[in-house]
C-alpha cells in the first residue's frame, strides 16, 4: 500500500528490544538487556547537579548549539584528558546517546555497498544501522583477547576483503564478549588502519566499569605511540553506564572534518541535543560526582560479576562455558550441544530472561551461545536467576549436574 524505502519495506527490529515485553511480568529476573543496576544511580548527586543547572533556566529551556553546550564540552574534554585521551572541544560533538553518534557517522561516511569490518560476534544495534544504511558487513572474529587483528591483517594482505571504509569495535569489555582487546593487538590495528587508510570507530561506553586487572589505554588514547594514526580513529563514548542512561548523553571524538560534518548532519536530525540534561551532567561532571561515585558503581558489579561466574560453574558445570570478564556489564558463554534459542521459551516459562548469543552475529551464528548481563539484578538474584536457568536446561531434557 505505502511505498517504503527499500531497506525498510521489510525492516528487522532489535532482537533485545523484543525481549523487554516480557520484563513486566511479576517476578521476571533478567540477564538480558545492557541496563545499568538502577539502584546504584547517584540520585542525590544528580538532584543537586539538576538544582545547580536550573539556576540558569534558559542555559537549560532554550535551543543550544548543535555540537553541545559549551560547559559540557569543556567537562567532557577533561574527561577524556583524564582518560589519557585529551582532545580539543571542536574535535569533540555531544550526541544523543553515543548510538546517535554511530548513526551520524554512517549518514556521512558509508554509501550502499561500502565496505564495514565489525567484529563477530557484536552489538546487534550497530549490525542494524549498518543494514539500514546498507553497507556490505564483513566480519572479524574475537577470542578472550578482543579482535583477532592478525586474522584482519592477513584478510587484508591476501586481498581477501576489499579495504573497509570503517571498522567498528568495542575494544575494552566488549558488547557482547565482555572481551578487552590487548595493548599489542590495540597498537597493531592502528598500524592497519594508517597503513591501509580505514577509520577506527572506537566505541567505549563500558571503558570506566573496570573491577579487576590493569587498565588498557583507549584507542584513541595510543594514537600518540603510532604518528599519523589519529587521523583515523573516531572515538564515541557515553554516560549512559556510569551515570545514568535517561540523561542521554553521549559524545564523539573525531578528526575535524569528519565531525564538522557529523554537526552539519545532526542539524537535521534533532537541531541539538537536550540542553536541560546537557546542563545536568556539566553540573555533575563539574562537582566531581562522577569519580566520587564511580568506586561504588564498579565494586557492585565485581560482586555481581563474581556471583554470576561463581553461580553458573557451580549449578551448570560443564553444561556451560565461558571467559569471567575483568569489567563491564556482560558475560559471554556457551552451551554445551544445544541452541539457547530452544532454550529460552522454557526460560521465560521459569521467568528468568537472556540473549541469545544469533542476535550478536552478521554471519554464521554460533547457535549454542548466550549473553548473560549481571549488572542491573541483585546478588540474591543473580543466584536464583541461574537456579531457574538450570531448571530451563533440564525443561529441554538436558542433563545439568
Amino acid at each position: 500500500m505505502y511505498a517504503f524505502t527499500s531497506v525498510f519495506a521489510n525492516p528487522v527490529g532489535s532482537p533485545i528490544r523484543e525481549l523487554f515485553k516480557y520484563l513486566s511480568e511479576p517476578g521476571m529476573i533478567s540477564f538480558a538487556g545492557g541496563y545499568p543496576a538502577s539502584d546504584l544511580f547517584d540520585i542525590d548527586g544528580l538532584a543537586a547537579a539538576q538544582a545547580r543547572a536550573f539556576a540558569q533556566p534558559t542555559r537549560c529551556l532554550q535551543y543550544g548549539p548543535t555540537d553541545g553546550l559549551a560547559d559540557l564540552k569543556m567537562q567532557l574534554v577533561a574527561l577524556m584528558a583524564s582518560r589519557g585521551a585529551p582532545c580539543t572541544a571542536e574535535s569533540l560533538l555531544v550526541t544523543t546517546g553515543s548510538q546517535q553518534g554511530l548513526d551520524l557517522l554512517l549518514r556521512v561516511m558509508v554509501s550502499p555497498g561500502d565496505v564495514v569490518v565489525t567484529e563477530q560476534p557484536a552489538y546487534p544495534a550497530t549490525l542494524q544501522a549498518l543494514r539500514l544504511q546498507q553497507a556490505k558487513i564483513v566480519t572479524v572474529p574475537v577470542d578472550a583477547h578482543g579482535l583477532d587483528v592478525a586474522h584482519l591483517d592477513t584478510l587484508l594482505r591476501e586481498g581477501r576483503i576489499a579495504i573497509p571504509k570503517l571498522l567498528y569495535t568495542v575494544p575494552t569489555f566488549a558488547n557482547p564478549t565482555g572481551a578487552t582487546l590487548s595493548r599489542e593487538r590495540r597498537i597493531d590495528l592502528l598500524k592497519l588502519a594508517l597503513e591501509y587508510r580505514f577509520i577506527i570507530v572506537e566505541d567505549d561506553p563500558y571503558g570506566d566499569l573496570r573491577f579487576a586487572g590493569d587498565a588498557v589505554p583507549t584507542l584513541l588514547g595510543l594514537t600518540a605511540e603510532v604518528p599519523g594514526s589519529r587521523d583515523w580513529v573516531v572515538h564515541f563514548s557515553s554516560l549512559s553506564k556510569i551515570v545514568a542512561p535517561g540523561l542521554r548523553v553521549g559524545w564523539t571524538v573525531a578528526p575535524p572534518e569528519i565531525a564538522r560534518r557529523c554537526v552539519v548532519a545532526k542539524q537535521t536530525v534533532d537541531l541539538c541535543s537536550v540542553p536541560w540534561t546537557q546542563a545536568v551532567a556539566a553540573e555533575y561532571l563539574a562537582d566531581g560526582a562522577l569519580t566520587r561515585h564511580l568506586p561504588k558503581i564498579t565494586e557492585a558489579y565485581r560482586h555481581k560479576c563474581n556471583a554470576l561466574c561463581e553461580a553458573l560453574r557451580e549449578t551448570l558445570g560443564d553444561t556451560i562455558a565461558f571467559h569471567a570478564p575483568q569489567g563491564g556489564m556482560f558475560v559471554w558463554a556457551r552451551l554445551a550441544a544445544m541452541k539457547t534459542s530452544d532454550l529460552l521459551p522454557h526460560a521465560i516459562a521459569e521467568k528468568v530472561l537472556f540473549v541469545p548469543g544469533t542476535a550478536f552475529f552478521a554471519e554464521q551464528a554460533d547457535a549454542a551461545s548466550l549473553r548473560l548481563s549481571f549488572a542491573a539484578p541483585g546478588i540474591s538474584a543473580i543466584e536464583e536467576g541461574v537456579a531457574r536457568l538450570a531448571r530451563a536446561m533440564q525443561a529441554t531434557g538436558k542433563t545439568v549436574p
